[in-house]
């Protein structure tokens, strides 16, 4: 018919042509195409796409930077090594004279350090310490939280790598007031055996048995504040449970104890730190060893119980330590880059097919409540045959 069999066509030849292997790839499209001539874009529509847009970018960027901080893991493991020797740093004031208080260590095998020929005394002034900023009872609950900052490992390297302190701040200047060189300021670092073990500071002639005059009662005041109660390397940036911690009394008999429980704690970013630093000889790394990814150190907790005594009970200011025989390993990790690439896939990729449903069922909804509307206002037309008349009209 016109010509249509003249020209040796039939209905193979308005078909997809057949044959090849592109041709019959096409089979496996997953992804089915509209032409554009079928397709409507709306206002509605732009604007979707554009929230779309807008809450993959957050997500995104949120899941970005979760990756970029990474997250802590904690490992509890029994300590290897024979550990020998563990460094006590400590920096105490308490209104009394220098020459008035002793200052003695012991530990667990019977060891006994005369503190105070090793630590450093020079007389201030009370007001100094008492009034410094960040000064604050124990416990107090507005400083836990500088203190939990102090126990992640992105605060601690921070903090420490590069720029540690080994030294004391210098005592301040006493002045000529009232008060002037009647306190007394205790600090420096000791050496002492890794064992159990207390130090004590307590008034001459009370205490241990020692040759001197005796100390008169109405000068005991073992109030106190504490700049700094660490145990390792000395780290002043980072904030120890007791660090400017303060106890004030009007009793001239009293007790104070603090109970502290060390943990040995490795901070790290490296994937797999050297438990030893000579496996052969089964010898734990220094305690001083730090580089730009590992810092060790100790942490401890501490508690307090504090109360008067009697004048046949020695007062003083006591610290009883235990070494936990556990070493915690807080170290942060960083997934792979592919491991982020994923997440970001997953978020984009669920937002906008959560969100064409989402306008799917939305324009479904408003094509059921358009159809409500025009069968309750009876839009019948002409092409029914009825005729309606306005009020008034003949029938």
């Amino acid at each position: 018919m016109n010509g249509f069999t003249d020209h040796g066509l039939d209905d193979s030849a308005f078909g997809e042509k057949a044959g090849g292997f592109r041709e019959n790839i096409r089979t496996f499209d997953a992804f089915p195409k509209t032409k554009p001539t079928y397709t409507r874009r709306s206002s509605t529509g732009g604007y979707t796409t554009l929230i779309l847009i807008l809450v993959s970018f957050f997500l995104s960027l949120s899941e970005f930077l979760r990756w970029y901080r990474g997250h802590e893991t904690h490992l509890f493991a029994v300590e290897k090594g024979v550990s020998h020797q563990m460094q006590i740093n400590l920096d105490i004031v308490v209104p009394m004279n220098c020459r008035d208080l002793h200052v003695n260590v012991q530990d667990a095998s019977g060891d006994r350090i005369l503190a105070g020929e090793m630590l450093s005394k020079d007389p201030t002034n009370w007001a100094h310490w008492v009034d410094a900023s960040g000064t604050h009872r124990l416990a107090e609950a507005k400083y836990v939280k500088e203190e939990e900052e102090d126990t992640h490992v992105g605060h601690v390297l921070g903090e420490i790598g590069g720029k540690r302190k080994k030294k004391f701040k210098k005592t301040p200047w006493q002045g000529r007031g009232a008060g002037a060189g009647r306190s007394c300021r205790i600090y420096g670092s000791l050496e002492g055996n890794k064992v159990q073990g207390d130090f004590h500071i307590t008034a001459r002639g009370h205490g241990y048995m020692e040759l001197g005059e005796h100390l008169d009662h109405g000068t005991f005041n073992f109030s106190h504040i504490i700049n700094e109660l660490s145990f390792g390397p000395l780290y002043p940036s980072l904030l120890n449970p007791l660090d400017r911690t303060y106890a004030t009394t009007d009793d001239h008999f009293y007790k104070y104890q603090y109970y502290l429980s060390v943990v040995p704690t490795v901070y790290t970013r490296s994937p797999s730190p050297p438990p030893t630093a000579d496996p052969d000889h089964n010898t734990p790394l220094p305690p001083n060893y730090s580089n730009r990814n590992t810092i060790i150190t100790n942490q401890y907790a501490a508690t307090s119980q504090s109360h008067p005594v009697n004048e046949r009970t020695i007062p003083g200011i006591f610290f009883k330590f235990d070494i936990e025989p556990i070493l915690l390993t807080v170290r942060e990790e960083r997934e792979g880059f592919l491991w982020l690439l994923v997440r970001v896939v997953n978020v984009v990729s669920g937002v906008l097919v959560g969100g064409g449903w989402c306008y799917q069922l939305a324009g479904w909804g408003r094509e059921v409540l358009g159809r409500g509307r025009r069968a309750r206002g009876g839009g019948e037309g002409m092409l029914n045959g009825r005729v309606y008349h306005e009020e008034g009209d003949e029938q």
